[in-house]
Parts: structure tokens; C-alpha cells; sequence
């Protein structure tokens, strides 16, 4: 199941704008495209030039990168966490997202109207916010009436339950999103049902002015210190420039029109590359002549684990891994070669899979 991130924000924040850049975006190699699922439902593929590598030396039949999706969840108002707007349906959509993309309105413009009336990052972020801690609030009290009975007539379980879920009722009231509530990761599982909105990590998009978009500007500071103590990402982006560079067919033009804006990189790839770490993960290889393939993993997974995502029978049936480094395979230019070489390492079911390996399986169901 590809990874998805909800891209939010107010009406008139360049939400739209960035999301059909994305759209009409080029990718990197003509093999690797953008596809849309629904209206506001679309699939990039995450850069990585470690899948070109290994195209030129094993020249599989075909290329698989990650890819994530971005869903456009239509403008939040006011109200949206009692029902304003389409405000149910567009709580359900951030619910089902793994990360959210929060598009900030960091620029003047006289003939853009401002939903709040002035251009005001913080107080944008805040509005956003509220609806969806209104709406963990409703979530976390029907609990809290379920597991306080169990917790009065003694479950220990229940107690415990019932002190986490108060901890973060009370973090949640005071204005703070659940993210930011310093627990023990054992905790989480008073609210895992729960699927919170405000606990999901959080890239805020600073979208500026094109004088902006190298140095930011004033609105891009002051959304840097409200988000100060949360887990989250802020990267500065010209939703105007991104659609303008996603009309340019060739790769070398595109890079000719970034120059002349002193950019290196396209601000959907910093986007791109910001939600893939956001969600903590790394990427492992497989590699053969019908396919090369990247798989998206969580650091920190063991070998089983890494195996599972190929399939199930994979991990449940562990018995090895054969690990090669993408250098020494880049090196070497071959598995046989990697292996005359010693290059290849054999690992059992405590390994940790490393950004970057390329892994056999050996398993038996």
C-alpha cells in the first residue's frame, strides 16, 4: 500500500496551485510517472538516484521506485470539526493519511484575498489546528467515558489507559497537538484505536513570494518559531515557480530555469524527500534481471520485517538475508563479482537493514 500524505490548509494559500504542479509534475526519468487515481489523488515517485545506478548495471526488464501519494483535502474553515463546509469529510480524509502537508500562506498579494482577511501564518496554523484538536478531543472523551468505569472498579489496565488519555486531553485543551506530548512510546497504546489527527507528523509548507523562495521572508520566520517545539518540518516553496517548472518537458531546461532562481532542487522534491523522512523511513534494493525495486521500510526494522513488505510468507518463513552495500555493488559492478570479492554478507534475524542494501531473501514456508 503506497504512503500517503494529505496536503491541508485555508482557502486561497496556494494549495490548489501546488497540488496541480504536482500534477502536470515531470518526473525525473520518463519511466517513472505521475499518475492520478482520483481528482485529488495523485502519485509521485520519491528521487533516487540509486535506482538509476542499478538500472545501468543489472538492466532489468523493468524499474519500481517508492512512490507516495498526495491527497488534496478541499480548504478547511471555521467550523470544520462540527460539521462546516464538507468539514466531516475532510476530518475522514486527514484520518486515513499517514502524514500531513500544511500549506501556509507566507506571501502579500492584493489580489489574492486572504480567507482570515490579513496574511497572518500563525493564526492560519491555528485555525487548522483547533478543528482537528476539536476533533481528537471528541475521540479521546467518548474513550475516557468507556475506560473510566473499567478504571474505578479497579482494572489495572484501565488505570493506566485512563491516566493517558487524560494526560493527552489535558495537553490537547491546552492548545497543543497530541504530537507534542512527550510519552514513552509503550503509552501509545491508550489511543492507537484512536487514529488521532494531531498525532500524525506534520511538514508545514511555507508558500512565499518568488523574492522569498531562497532567503524566506518575515511570515516564514514567524511560523518557524510557533513550530519551535513540535516534531515537524518547515521547507519554504513558490507554489508559482513549481507550476511554472512542471510545463518544462526536459530535464535540462528545467534545470536552466532553476539556476536562474538560485535553486538546486525543484521545491516538490524537497517536499517529496521531506515527507519520505518525516515518516521515518529507508529504502532497501532488490535487484535482478526482471525487476530493480526499492522498497520503503521504517528504520530500525530487522530482516523479517524488511522481508515481510515483499510478502508475508517471506517473513514468516525467514531463515537468511544476503546483504550487498549499493557501493560495493556500484564498485564491483555484479552480484558474482560482489561475491568473489566477499562482498556479500549474510545476516540472520537480528540484522538491521541499513538505507540502501540490496537484500536476497532465502525463506521456506
Amino acid at each position: 500500500m503506497a504512503l500517503q500524505c494529505g496536503i491541508v490548509g485555508l482557502p486561497n494559500v496556494g494549495k490548489s496551485t501546488l497540488f496541480n504542479a504536482l500534477s502536470n509534475a515531470k518526473a525525473e526519468a520518463a519511466n517513472y510517472p505521475f499518475c492520478t487515481i482520483e481528482p485529488n489523488v495523485g502519485v509521485i515517485t520519491v528521487p533516487d538516484f540509486r535506482l538509476q545506478v542499478l538500472e545501468k548495471l543489472v538492466s532489468p526488464e523493468r524499474v519500481l521506485p517508492t512512490v507516495i501519494e498526495f491527497v488534496d483535502i478541499a480548504g478547511l474553515v471555521k467550523g470544520a470539526s462540527k460539521g462546516e463546509g464538507l468539514g466531516n469529510k475532510f476530518l475522514a480524509n486527514i484520518r486515513e493519511v499517514d502524514a500531513i502537508v500544511h500549506v501556509i500562506r507566507c506571501f502579500d498579494d492584493i489580489n489574492i484575498v486572504h480567507v482570515e482577511g490579513t496574511v497572518n501564518p500563525v493564526k492560519d496554523k491555528e485555525i487548522i489546528d483547533t478543528e482537528l484538536q476539536l476533533k481528537d478531543l471528541e475521540s479521546i472523551d467518548k474513550k475516557i467515558q468507556k475506560t473510566e468505569k473499567l478504571a474505578k472498579a479497579g482494572d489495572a489496565k484501565s488505570k493506566k489507559e485512563f491516566a493517558i488519555l487524560q494526560a493527552f486531553k489535558n495537553h490537547i485543551e491546552s492548545g497543543k497537538s497530541a504530537r507534542s506530548l512527550p510519552l514513552e512510546g509503550e503509552d501509545f497504546f491508550a489511543i492507537e484505536d484512536l487514529h488521532l489527527l494531531t498525532i500524525k507528523p506534520v511538514i508545514y509548507l511555507a508558500n512565499v513570494d518568488e523574492a522569498s523562495v531562497i532567503t524566506g521572508n518575515k511570515y516564514v520566520e514567524q511560523l518557524k518559531v510557533a513550530v519551535a517545539e513540535e516534531n515537524a518540518q518547515v521547507i519554504v516553496v513558490c507554489a508559482a515557480i513549481e507550476s511554472q517548472i512542471a510545463e518544462i518537458e526536459a530535464l535540462e531546461e528545467r534545470e536552466m530555469f532553476l539556476s536562474e532562481y538560485g535553486l538546486n532542487e525543484s521545491g516538490l522534491n524537497k517536499l517529496i524527500k521531506a515527507s519520505y523522512a518525516i515518516l521515518n523511513l529507508i529504502t532497501y534494493f532488490t535487484a535482478g534481471v526482471k525487476e530493480v525495486r526499492a522498497w520503503p521500510i521504517t528504520k530500525g526494522w530487522k530482516a523479517p520485517q524488511a522481508a515481510g513488505v515483499i510478502h508475508s510468507d517471506f517473513e514468516k518463513g525467514f531463515i537468511r538475508a544476503e546483504v550487498i552495500k549499493i557501493n560495493d555493488y556500484e564498485q564491483y559492478k555484479s552480484e558474482n563479482a560482489c561475491k568473489e570479492a566477499g562482498k556479500i554478507a549474510v545476516e540472520g534475524k537480528e540484522y538491521i537493514v541499513q538505507d540502501g542494501d540490496i537484500m536476497h531473501f532465502r525463506f521456506n514456508v
